[in-house]
């Protein structure tokens, strides 16, 4: 455009202001504004009309146009290649370079008037019923002004038609006159849209001609002579008609490589080219404040600063550098080096870094990968060293890892045999151990350095166990801690067994499984105001998680809230948690005495594993606090005995003892599971053994049948369905791996300190006893917690039995 035209373009502009100013509505407007108005409209389907690239002119007349027709924004969709939808290609005021993309029906607004091929003037998009008066399928997509913070309004869509064929939608947004659209703007959008339809005829008939002539991303392909011009605008056309991607046409029917086309896209975009890099690692600084969304949308992520300036993988660098969104995004950074990539480089490259499937090589393919030459196993370190740095082994390593997350692999354990056999990994699922996969015996050692390396252990010491930690974050894409075990073991090899530690929230008290018997008489008992509270079970069975549960229960503004763990597993708000790290000699004992000087009104201590941490706590309930703390014990009863025999006064303790919780975790059965109606004999079997755990109470030995009535009864109200109780079968399917079990449920056995128990704990009584004792008052042992499960359909029988043993 000249410069003539551009000064007399700006003159008319000015002029057109000046009525704009006077904020007066379309229908009072002169004639002298009418005829300024045609004549700027004139000027801009002019300039459409002398352009190829309809996109660019209408964006750089964008501001013009909101002008003439007292807009605030506009969008421009042109028609998708199957014509199902409509795609943005223009947008004013929204910073994205993604395209917005709409079906073809009655739905959206832009939609609509695509479908209908008529125009619309709305007064007020939020108006739902005016919208339903319309077409009953016709609203609003409120997600743009809800991710933008912008405010739609008035809104004036309509088709751009050449006879017939539909090329697109024109969408004028937001009065500033604050009215709805006028007379004058229909007409000027009328006009407009029979301009881009003749503008877009012409255009497709040209790129119809001259398709082949066009310069592509692809043409290095060609000239590179790894397919021929023919094949390229075949897989073009067919990418077109299935509206996919071109690139993985080209990876799917002719095995092109993607570090074949990076070559291609740099040739074509005049950047380098970025391939994938396996090593690359997640940066808090730079990676820290985006979202993954985010940066799939807007097409582009940082890698890293370098002296060309901060490193931008993008796949399309032209838009990416239009939009300006990087610079708003990193304002201390002036300088920035882009570079291209393919999109399936690009999509790995955020799955590395953020987390995600992209990666979706299997282990055994990764295994395939793996180098088959025979790595040095014996006493050379740099060797070694060497080998655990081997792209291939780390990528494996990584891979191992984020199986065992995805699966909710508890523990993971390295299990090498000696000599040419295999090394097993197997994982920990739901409490069993399933095997994994087996590696070539010559990749033993080098995958141990490789974990050694990770959690900075000594790599030349073979003959002692080390333990550490992994940071799996500076790694993998996983932000995840492994704590770690190596273990010398027969024939000169190590055993590694990693426990994986995922941070995680707290779970709702409601949700822990408690039966609304226990889950009564727990919140009873942790709402007190001081006291000692005992979760006890073996290793693995859930008492951390359920100390959290209760901890988030009993987290208020006014309570003071302090934890000592080994490790911190789950954090919580409110709470002032404290790791313990016995290397630099902080142990339980040491930060409870802590504790009590720092004004606490609540303690937990994972473990209270010897006679000082538990005497403390004895101490600390004795003295207004409230205290909970974890047991390696079998049954609540039990757990008394143990305490008693640590040294503690029975006196002191039966005074600060308030309850003890003890736990399993049994398989919980999946959704395919198949519920059915016991006979008589196999309920009658069920009850016994229920029973059996109440035959030493006073009610039962002097009424047993009659109590067997009553507890049929109760069993009947609470579980029974159309006056049946039902038990469930494990069936298998692909969701549980064919096992019939997903997940767990946990098994409660809650003993309450009234004063009988105190008693008895003063009497050092057996545990017979207190057990006796216990039942009487109300407790439901394990066993029966269990059962009363398998009425509920959470389990099964047999599952109940391997982790009740008597």
């Amino acid at each position: 455009m000249s410069d003539t035209k551009t000064a007399a373009v700006a003159a008319k502009a000015a002029e057109l202001a000046f009525y704009e100013s006077q904020k007066l509505p379309s229908k009072k407007r002169g004639v002298t504004f009418e005829a300024l108005f045609y004549r700027q409209l004139h000027h801009v389907t002019a300039r459409i009309h002398d352009t190829e690239n309809i996109e660019q002119i209408m964006l750089e007349t964008s501001k013009d146009i909101c002008k003439l027709l007292n807009a605030d924004r506009l969008t421009l969709y042109a028609v998708s290649p199957d014509g199902a939808s409509i795609v943005s290609k223009v947008k004013t005021g929204l910073n994205t370079t993604s395209d917005l993309k709409l079906p073809i029906t009655p739905q959206s607004i832009a939609g609509y008037a695509a479908f209908s091929r008529a125009p619309l003037n709305l007064a007020d998009v939020y108006d739902d019923a005016a919208l339903k008066q319309i077409h009953p399928s016709l609203s609003f997509l409120k997600l743009v002004d809800t991710r933008s913070g912008y405010r739609t309004r008035q809104m004036l869509v309509a088709p751009i038609l050449d006879g017939d064929r539909l090329h697109g939608v024109l969408q004028v947004i937001n009065s500033k006159s604050d009215e709805p659209f006028g007379d004058l703007e229909v007409d000027g959008v009328t006009e407009l849209c029979k301009t881009l339809a003749t503008a877009m005829r012409q255009r497709a008939a040209r790129a119809e001609e001259g398709a082949r002539k066009k310069a592509t991303k692809f043409d290095g392909l060609v000239a590179e002579g790894i397919l021929t011009d023919a094949e390229l605008g075949q897989c073009i056309q067919d990418a077109r008609n299935e509206g996919t991607h071109v690139e993985h046409l080209l990876m799917a029917q002719y095995k092109i490589k993607p570090q074949q086309i990076g070559p291609s896209l740099s040739k074509f975009f005049g950047v380098p080219y970025e391939p994938f890099v396996s090593s690359r690692i997640r940066s808090e600084t730079l990676h820290g404040a985006l979202k993954r969304e985010f940066i799939d949308e807007q097409g582009w992520v940082p890698l890293e600063e370098s002296p060309a300036g901060l490193v931008i993988m993008c796949v399309d660098p032209e838009a990416v550098r239009g939009s300006r969104v990087v610079p708003q995004v990193f304002p201390r950074i002036t300088k920035f080096a882009y570079r291209v990539t393919t999109q399936t480089e690009f999509q790995e490259t955020l799955a590395q870094l953020f987390g995600g499937a992209a990666d979706s090589s299997t282990i055994d393919q990764l295994l395939a990968d793996m180098d088959g030459g025979p790595i040095d196993d014996g006493s050379n370190d740099d060797s070694l060293e060497s080998a655990a740095a081997d792209n291939e082994l780390v990528k494996f390593v990584n891979k191992v890892i984020i199986d065992a997350y995805n699966q909710k692999v508890s523990d993971i354990h390295i299990e090498p045999m000696p000599g040419k056999f295999k090394t097993g990994i197997r994982f920990r699922i739901d409490g069993t151990l399933v095997p994994y996969v087996e590696v070539p015996a010559h990749f033993r050692q080098a995958m141990v350095t490789r974990l050694k390396i990770m959690c900075d252990l000594d790599i030349s010491e073979r003959r002692k166990p080390q333990d550490g930690k992994i940071k799996f974050k500076k790694y993998g894409p996983l932000d995840i801690e492994l704590r770690v075990a190596t273990i010398p073991s027969a024939g000169g090899v190590e055993d590694v067994v990693m426990r994986i530690l995922a941070a995680g929230e707290p779970i709702p008290l409601d949700k822990l499984g408690l039966t609304p018997h226990n889950k009564e008489r727990v919140i009873r008992t942790i709402e007190k105001p001081y006291g000692l509270f005992y979760v006890c079970g073996p290793t693995g069975s859930g008492k951390t998680t359920t100390l959290h549960s209760i901890l988030k229960h009993l987290n208020t503004p006014d309570t003071k809230i302090w934890t000592a763990e080994d490790p911190v597993e789950i954090t919580q708000k409110g709470l002032r948690q404290v790791q313990i790290n016995r290397k630099a000699g902080i142990d339980f004992a040491l930060v409870m005495r802590a504790f009590l000087r720092a004004d606490p009104d609540i303690i937990m201590v994972g473990e209270s594993r010897d006679k000082e941490t538990v005497a403390m706590g004895v101490e600390a309930s004795l003295t207004g606090h409230l205290v909970f703390s974890t047991l390696h014990t079998n049954s609540a009863p039990e757990s008394i005995t143990r305490l008693l025999d640590m040294g503690m006064d029975p006196f002191n303790f039966a005074d600060a003892l308030l309850g003890i919780l003890a736990q399993r975790l049994a398989k919980k059965l999946c959704d395919c599971k198949q519920a059915y109606v016991p006979d008589a004999e196999e309920l009658t079997l069920f009850a016994a053994e229920y029973a059996e755990e109440l035959r030493h109470s006073v009610a039962w030995k002097r009424d047993h049948v009659g109590e067997a009535q009553k507890l049929m009864a109760s069993w009947q109200t609470s579980y029974g369905q159309e006056g049946k109780l039902h038990f469930y079968r494990a069936v298998g399917c692909a969701k549980c791996n064919q096992t019939g079990y997903k997940g767990r449920i946990g098994l409660h056995e809650l003993l309450i300190a009234d004063d009988g128990i105190k008693r008895l704990i003063q009497e050092r009584a057996r545990v017979a006893e207190l057990f006796a004792a216990s039942v009487e008052g109300g407790m439901r042992t394990l066993k029966m917690d269990g059962m009363e499960k398998v009425m509920m359909g959470l389990t099964d029988i047999k599952m109940v039995r391997q982790v009740c043993i008597k």
